[in-house]
């Protein structure tokens, strides 16, 4: 057995704005070693403090005020981006872990591919970051309706605890497939995808 490593493992930057460089070089790094998304949910490293960046609602992210204009970078944040279960939202690295905003869902689903037909339809979905997700039982849908607006949301599961809200063009195209089936007693409108019918409201509540 090799001894242990006598380096010392780097420390998170002081200060949560001073971090955003460390973040992003270790969101590279750990992606390139795991050949994929890096492993987030295995780290368990202090919090370092509230970062001063934002997920709008149509997927923007914001730093410091500023849209994120490189999509390289947003890319490599969304990497490294961990929903806990305080219901926060957090980017993390084997040394830091600092909180950020989410006006809605992380992610913005902006394409659909569909595959099939009836029960046996199958859906993906493309996030605005590249994500793929294929809605199904280990990435359900769901339907909401803003109780302010009154207009409806639909999202998908991409991964752990998080989703995409899907955008209004995809969600036009989600109706078109729409079928009315009975569920839970009711007849209710949704979409089948994955062997699993996915309910968006009663029938007779439909209103678009």
């Amino acid at each position: 057995m090799s001894a242990p490593s006598s380096k010392t493992p780097p420390k998170a930057a002081k200060g949560p704005e001073a971090s955003t460089a460390g973040l992003l070089s270790a969101a590279e790094s750990e992606g390139k070693k795991a050949r994929g998304l890096p492993p987030v949910h295995l780290w368990n490293p202090d919090f370092c403090g509230d970062l001063d960046m934002r997920i709008a609602r149509d997927g923007t992210w914001f730093y410091m005020g500023t849209p994120i204009g490189r999509e390289r970078l947003v890319r490599l944040f969304s990497t490294i981006l961990r929903h806990d279960e305080d219901g926060k939202y957090y980017l993390v690295t084997p040394v830091e872990k600092v909180g950020i905003t989410v006006d809605d869902a992380p992610f913005l689903a902006v394409a659909m591919k569909v595959e099939g037909a009836g029960r046996d339809q199958v859906l993906s979905f493309t996030t605005s970051v590249g994500d793929e997700t294929v809605a199904g039982a280990e990435h359900p849908m769901r339907f909401v309706i803003d109780a302010a607006t009154g207009e409806p949301a639909p999202y998908v599961h991409v991964r752990a605890r998080l989703e995409a809200l899907i955008n209004r063009a995809v969600f036009y195209d989600l109706v078109e497939l729409g079928v009315e089936e009975s569920h839970e007693g009711a007849t209710w409108f949704g979409v089948w995808s994955g062997g699993i019918f996915f309910p968006f409201m009663l029938a007779d509540e439909m209103k678009f």
